[in-house]
């Protein structure tokens, strides 16, 4: 029986010629050149579709937000994983490959979102009244509410209500924030009722409501949350130990550890410094290449 080969597939995504890269119907070159910058492209290759000005700052603050978290799961990963020398991607796909039920579990709660917003309207409810809902059940059945609560920032993680609030100042909220607030509303209410402890948004009930209500699919925001942009972390982190580390970092000199105990892993970057003004930036730019203070640090 004949069958077809493996790649005569179709794609809605891109092509190339001689003269051209062409992606979603834009010629690639020609974005890059009229000033679209990674945050639009990246658009344009989940979305099919140019973003609007605001939409493109949203995602490029989110990628921003995402991209680093110091030790997390992704981080330790690319770790321990270049400790043993393999090849650089190899590390990095060991950060990207930590995500997924408990580190940043994105795709998990923009299906919880979407699973309640259709029964919303399926059952003639407010959007109120069916995260009261989805808070009682999640709750009656002890799982965890995907977006609420974060192991390490225990009163809160502090890139998340910035999140909601900078797209409500964009003007790219919608319904999904609408009920992501809702659930948080009657989360809060059940909690303290039952006499328990004040517990706050995370970065994926922030970013990822954030991410749906700019169109972006589970999946589509999940990639964009995890895998671009903590991949590039992940990057960082092996490439750090990749130059300064030494294979297999353990010695004989050196008490036996478990190999991720994070207390092996020491910050030895940059003490603390404030973030310039778009005004200050390019003084002080140019300050830190004359100094050349960061060689110690670059990659």
């Amino acid at each position: 029986m004949d069958r077809e080969p493996l790649f005569r597939r179709k794609t809605a995504i891109s092509y190339k010629t001689e003269e051209k890269t062409v992606l979603r119907g834009y010629d690639l070159s020609e974005l890059a050149e009229g000033g679209y910058r990674f945050a639009d492209v990246m658009f344009v290759l989940f979305q099919g579709r140019l973003p609007t000005e605001n939409e493109s700052e949203m995602l490029d603050y989110e990628m921003a937000e995402f991209m680093e978290h110091s030790m997390s799961p992704s981080s330790a990963s690319a770790c321990a994983v270049i400790g043993g020398r393999p090849h650089l991607p190899a590390a990095i796909a060991a950060a990207v490959m930590s995500f997924g039920g408990a580190h940043g579990p994105g795709a998990a709660h923009a299906h919880m979102m979407n699973k309640y917003i259709e029964r919303a309207r399926a059952e003639g409810k407010t959007l109120d009244e069916m995260a009261k809902i989805c808070v009682d059940e999640y709750m009656d059945a002890g799982r965890p509410i995907m977006g609420m609560g974060q192991p390490q920032h225990t009163d809160g993680d502090p890139r998340a209500e910035p999140t909601h609030i900078k797209q409500e100042e964009l003007g790219v909220d919608g319904v999904y924030l609408d009920f992501q607030k809702a659930v948080e509303k009657h989360f809060h209410a059940r909690r303290k009722a039952e006499g328990r402890k004040y517990v706050a948004v995370n970065m994926i009930g922030a970013g990822n409501t954030a991410l749906a209500d700019m169109g972006f699919s589970p999946n589509a925001a999940w990639v964009v949350s995890g895998c671009v942009t903590r991949g590039f972390s992940g990057a960082a982190h092996a490439l750090f130990m990749l130059k300064k580390g030494r294979a297999w970092s353990a010695s004989k000199n050196e008490p036996m550890v478990q190999m991720l105990d994070l207390s092996m892993i020491k910050y030895v970057g940059p003490e603390d410094r404030p973030v310039p003004s778009q005004e200050e930036r390019q003084e002080c730019a140019r300050k830190q290449l004359e100094e050349g203070e960061f060689r110690k640090w670059a990659l």
